[in-house]
C-alpha cells in the first residue's frame, strides 16, 4: 500500500481522532485487483487500549471505502490476517483482538465476501457459546474433561504436579478430599494454518483448561476448524498438556 493512501484516509478520519492501527493488501472480492484493508480505532491516551475498532475495506477497482463494524470493538493489539479460508479464490479477513482479561481471552472474527458484500463467517462469541465443557477432578490424580459439542472425553494426568499441589487435593491413597470442578476458558488463541498445504487455511483454536483457579493451568483444548461451504466445522480436537522435567 502506498503511503499517500494512508495519509488520505488518516486525514479523512482526523476529526474523529481515529487512526489506522494496521493495514494489509489482498484481493478481497476475487476480482483480481488488490484491495486495501485497514483496522482503524480510537487510541486511549497513555494506554495500549483501543476503542471503536473498525474494519475498513477500500475497493481497489472503485477506490470506495466500506466500514465493517464489530460487536466487540475494544481491546488490545488488534491484528489483521488475509488468506483464503473458504476456497473462493479471494482473500478472507481474520481479525483478532486481545481482551486484556486475566484468562488471556480474545475477540476474533473472520469476514468473507459473499454475494458482493463482506459477511461475518466466524465470531468468537458464537464459538464460545457452542464449545462448552465440564472439568472434574477424579481420584488417582486425574482430571476428566468432557467436550459437549463433540461428545468426547479427555483424561488428564496430574502426577506431573508437585507434591504440595497434590497433597492439598488428595489424601495419601490418591482419593479426593472434596469434589473439585475446573473449567475451560473462552477462546484464547485463533491461528490460520494451512494443514493440507492446498492454499486454503484452517483455523486452530485454543482454549485454556483451568483447575482450582484461573492461574492453575492444566493444558489447552485445541480445535481445528475447517470451512465446509456453510460454516467452520470441527475437523478434529485434542488436548495438549504441560510436560515435566526429567
Amino acid at each position: 500500500m502506498q503511503l499517500n493512501l494512508q495519509t488520505v484516509l488518516s486525514r479523512q478520519m482526523y476529526s474523529n481522532r481515529t487512526v489506522i492501527v494496521t493495514s494489509k493488501q489482498g484481493d478481497i472480492d476475487g476480482d483480481g485487483i488488490k484491495d486495501n484493508v485497514f483496522l482503524t480505532a480510537n487510541k486511549t491516551p497513555d494506554s495500549p487500549f483501543w476503542r471503536n475498532i473498525t474494519l475498513v475495506i477500500q475497493n481497489g477497482r472503485t477506490n470506495q471505502y466500506e466500514q465493517v463494524p464489530m460487536k466487540n470493538d475494544a481491546g488490545y493489539n488488534p491484528t489483521l490476517f488475509l488468506g483464503d479460508f473458504t476456497g473462493n479464490e479471494g482473500d478472507d479477513i481474520l481479525v483478532v483482538i486481545d481482551t486484556g482479561g486475566s484468562g488471556g481471552s480474545i475477540y476474533a472474527y473472520v469476514f468473507s465476501y459473499l454475494n458482493g458484500q463482506p459477511m461475518t463467517i466466524f465470531n468468537s462469541d458464537s464459538f464460545n457459546e457452542s464449545y462448552q465443557y465440564d472439568v472434574n477432578y477424579q481420584n488417582q490424580y486425574k482430571v476428566k474433561v468432557n467436550s459437549h459439542y463433540l461428545k468426547e472425553r479427555y483424561i488428564l494426568d496430574l502426577t506431573s504436579k508437585d507434591q504440595e499441589y497434590l497433597s492439598e487435593i488428595y489424601n495419601k491413597d490418591g482419593i479426593l478430599k472434596a469434589p473439585i470442578e475446573g473449567w475451560v476458558n473462552p477462546l484464547s488463541g485463533l491461528y490460520p494454518v494451512d494443514f493440507n498445504r492446498d492454499g486454503i487455511y484452517e483455523l486452530e483454536a485454543y482454549q485454556r483448561i483451568a483447575g482450582r483457579y484461573n492461574a492453575d493451568s492444566l493444558g489447552f483444548v485445541q480445535t481445528v476448524l475447517k470451512w465446509n461451504g456453510k460454516a467452520f466445522a470441527p475437523d478434529r480436537q485434542n488436548v495438549a498438556i504441560f510436560g515435566k522435567e526429567i
